[in-house]
């Protein structure tokens, strides 16, 4: 008899999570506070830049580095099935990401030796063609050149695609009540009232996942941490490479525009923008791209992220409620380790 499994949450770890789960066979619903694949500000899933590692990996544990590695390996052949399944191109592109100084560039060397990732010297020459200003001549740019992206609201719509079109059954504008200690679960109520059963269940509820599970017995140590990011139209002289500069990114996208950000905000549940924080990263755009200055802001916007300890997920049975299993608490590299995340959980689910 086919096992029935309800996933708590419908970002990308939630819908990555439902489809290799549905590929197993098992029956499954997702249950979503809002709508999935919403283009609205205050999801991570959609709000995020969409770039497939760590910006500073070696600054991560070796937990972070494995999941984003593994995660980052699958996106080509993910992207590749969804486009020819739903028509809907999530725009994974190799576009490696260029580091400009100042960071640890014997760290990061022994880094790529250690993962196997290729990387290059980059020289002030070529870091000015690309109309950048480097921070100091003291010290090369690096390139890693496998790093590749992907853009998180298409990407969403064709996960969403592909789970309909898989049968997956989507909840959505439905909050669960918090879930009280027990030693099995079978069903869970909405917070109008309805009762859903299944087999098993999956929370990938991200930022939101502690509120669910406050009330039992399981260390999460997960909150909310609002990030904002800017949109450009690029100027003529377009970037070849994301880039990263001493905690700011600049991705380009394919039709030209360009996100810049991003923040890291503990302010709870607020995913609002501030024109205090607008300003701080236009300026901080401008420093590293100088062609930016008088190219109008596009659109700005948030997300909250659940941030976590060392950026490490958890991913697990729950400890003492028989057939509760966790997907949570990705923090900035949720889309990064999604597809690993997923394998893990059907595997420890199996």
């Amino acid at each position: 008899m086919t096992q029935k499994i309800i996933i708590i949450g419908g970002g990308v770890v939630g819908c990555m999570t439902a489809l290799e789960l549905t590929r197993r066979e098992y029956e499954v619903t997702i249950v979503e506070r809002n709508q999935i694949a919403a283009q609205t500000s205050g999801e991570s899933s959609w709000a995020g830049a969409g770039v497939l590692m760590p910006l500073l990996p070696w600054m991560y544990k070796d937990e972070v580095s494995q999941l984003s590695i593994k995660g980052a390996e699958l996106y080509s052949g993910l992207c590749q099935r969804l486009l020819i399944e739903t028509g809907i191109d999530p725009e994974y592109t190799l576009s490696g990401m260029l580091l400009l100084p100042t960071f640890d560039s014997e760290q990061a060397q022994c880094w790529c030796e250690a993962y196997q990732q290729p990387s290059a010297q980059i020289s002030a020459n070529y870091i000015a063609d690309q109309g950048l200003i480097q921070t100091t001549s003291l010290q090369n740019g690096l390139l890693l050149s496998a790093v590749a992206q992907v853009r998180p609201p298409n990407l969403l719509l064709a996960l969403k695609a592909s789970l309909l079109q898989n049968d997956v059954k989507l909840i959505e504008y439905t909050e669960l009540v918090p879930l009280k200690e027990t030693a099995q679960i079978s069903t869970w109520a909405t917070t109008t009232g309805e009762i859903l059963e299944a087999d098993k269940f999956v929370v990938t509820s991200g930022a939101w996942s502690f509120e669910l599970l406050k009330e039992t017995n399981v260390q999460l140590e997960i909150k909310p941490m609002r990030g904002q990011i800017l949109l450009y139209k690029q100027p003529k002289q377009l970037l070849k490479h994301i880039v990263y500069s001493n905690g700011f990114y600049l991705v380009p996208r394919r039709d030209g525009y360009l996100l810049a950000g991003s923040t890291l905000e503990d302010v709870g549940f607020d995913n609002g923008t501030t024109e205090t924080v607008k300003l701080e990263l236009q300026i901080k755009a401008e420093n590293i791209m100088p062609n930016l200055k008088n190219i109008p802001i596009v659109k700005h916007w948030s997300g909250l992220r659940p941030g976590v300890p060392d950026n490490i997920p958890t991913i697990a049975e729950h400890p003492t409620i028989k057939n509760l299993y966790l997907n949570t608490g990705h923090f900035r590299y949720g889309l990064t380790m999604a597809p690993a995340s997923a394998e893990k959980l059907a595997n420890l689910i199996a």
